[in-house]
């Protein structure tokens, strides 16, 4: 009896860490810019970071106009189904991203595994070109994070607040 008690506890405590929210670590409210040739969002909104994934969300008027749940190799838009990484790089961005592009640029951390680039007192720019494929400028500085990519037409700008 004692086995089968043993056995349900621990399906039971499997089954209820599955419906736990994520924890974040941080939260920063910020002014948020993501264009593409098929989004254009700008407004205030929110950027948590957890240990595994990261969340982005954008507001209008105090509503929730999206959201991007990004976390290892998986990237879930309120207006899409999850997808993989990859696949959301092709459909959105630029199919020659890395799969670990979007987190790290709305994290602030370096892309293309630090090609290119040049450290500043506070913070680092990179600029990455590849004929026919992108031509990106990526600057953190202080507490704003701008990428911009002039060949297909990406602009994502964080700009946190207080």
């Amino acid at each position: 009896m004692k086995k089968y008690r043993f056995l349900w506890v621990m399906m039971t405590l499997v089954w209820i860490e599955g419906c736990v929210q994520s924890v974040y670590t941080k939260q920063d409210s910020a002014l948020i810019v993501f264009k593409t040739p098929t989004f254009r969002y700008a407004d205030m909104g929110f950027i948590y970071q957890g240990k595994e994934e990261l969340k982005v969300e954008i507001y209008s008027s105090g509503r929730a106009l999206t959201s991007l749940h990004i976390s290892r190799g998986e990237v879930c838009m309120s207006r899409f189904e999850c997808m993989s990484a990859a696949k959301f790089n092709a459909r959105i961005l630029s199919r020659h991203y890395p799969d670990t592009l979007l987190g790290n640029v709305f994290g602030g951390k370096p892309i293309f595994g630090k090609e290119g680039i040049e450290l500043s007192r506070n913070g680092f720019t990179q600029k990455l070109f590849k004929s026919g494929k992108y031509d990106i400028e990526y600057t953190v500085l202080n507490r704003e994070i701008v990428f911009r990519d002039t060949i297909n037409d990406i602009l994502i700008r964080v700009k946190q607040q207080g």
